[in-house]
């Protein structure tokens, strides 16, 4: 069974390209494209990783994490930072906020795709 991962990205070129990437590694790909529709996507979808963008409308990625990780069934669920952002202590507060990685775009896709990779194994799915 393929594993899930949602992409929560508003931009459609920066999804596009993501889900390429993740479909060409061999996984499921869900998709929103705001914070708010991550959250729900997130409990109705059931994803083994999330990859969040921190830059979203309606509901900002921080805020999207922190709910995700307040539903008890999505606890456990890794959540990926991606942002084209990067101040210097963004990703200090990606992980406050729940994010277990940080990437800054551009992305490489083959670190992309070893970072899930490494984390869906350490985690048996």
């Amino acid at each position: 069974m393929k594993r899930r991962i949602l992409v929560v990205e508003d931009h459609e070129d920066n999804r596009r390209i993501m889900r390429d990437v993740l479909i060409s590694g061999g996984y499921e790909v869900i998709e929103a494209v705001n914070g708010a529709e991550g959250v729900e996507k997130a409990a109705s979808g059931k994803p083994d990783l999330i990859l969040m963008d921190l830059q979203l409308p309606v509901l900002d990625g921080l805020e999207a994490t922190r709910r995700i990780k307040t539903q008890s069934a999505m606890r456990k669920t890794p959540i990926i930072a991606v942002t084209s952002y990067a101040l210097n202590d963004d990703n200090q507060k990606a992980f406050a906020a729940g994010c277990d990685g940080y990437f800054s775009k551009p992305i490489s896709p083959r670190q992309l795709l070893a970072t899930i990779g490494d984390i869906l194994a350490k985690l048996g799915a």
